[in-house]
């Protein structure tokens, strides 16, 4: 697929990147998300579907090796350190701050220019979109598995993100939450136009994304 940083100058563009490990070539990837879409990433356990996005976001592990581009809009981010790519990730482990509050760990996402009184109203404000009001003061650990997602899902939309990169949130939730948490992230993802790239076990993650499926790690690569 031929891609070009021209072609999408707001979306999420990955450029014949190939990631290795040991010398091993894991796969070989060029593809192309638009603000708003959504592309699904499958394939069996160890064929380096986490290490794409750890690639992405700059956190890709020494272990590994990369090649290739991965552009944001017009700016090419795989040269950049990771606080700079602009890019959420959101794992299956909500990765709460265990000695913060809600509102702390809210907080600890928001750009630190901004001034006190106005990170108070912007916690508050997303609390209450996301159905949260007044759980500022709650230590996450009284919180249910469904609040918590939520409260995971705004720290990294409250970081600003232009791109959002989903590694199996969904996982484990029990299947109730789990229906209700993924159309709220794939919702405010499109309400936002931000570009997703999600990798995931679960077929069903991919029926409610739309979108396009690329499998990785198969017969069918």
């Amino acid at each position: 697929m031929n891609v070009s940083p021209r072609t999408e100058e707001s979306g999420l563009l990955i450029r014949d990147l190939r990631i290795a490990i040991g010398g091993k070539t894991l796969f070989n990837l060029s593809l192309s998300i638009r603000p708003g879409e959504i592309i699904t990433i499958m394939g069996p356990s160890g064929t380096g579907k986490s290490a794409l996005l750890a690639c992405v976001s700059g956190l890709l592990p020494p272990v590994f090796s990369a090649e290739g581009e991965v552009w944001l809009g017009s700016r090419r981010i795989d040269e950049l350190p990771a606080h700079l790519r602009k890019t959420g990730l959101l794992f299956q482990d909500d990765l709460l701050f265990p000695h913060l509050s809600v509102a702390g760990n809210l907080k600890f996402s928001i750009d630190e220019r901004m001034g006190r009184a106005e990170r108070n109203v912007t916690v508050e404000s997303a609390l209450a979109t996301a159905g949260l009001s007044g759980f500022g003061g709650r230590d996450p650990a009284t919180l249910s598995g469904g609040q918590r997602a939520r409260v995971s899902l705004l720290r990294v939309l409250l970081s600003e993100p232009r791109a959002l990169l989903l590694d199996e949130p969904f996982s484990k939730l029990d299947p109730e939450l789990r229906d209700q948490f993924r159309q709220y992230v794939f919702n405010e993802a499109r309400l936002r136009m931000l570009p997703v790239l999600m990798v995931t076990h679960d077929p069903a993650d991919h029926r409610a994304a739309g979108g396009q499926l690329i499998k990785i790690g198969t017969a069918n690569e």
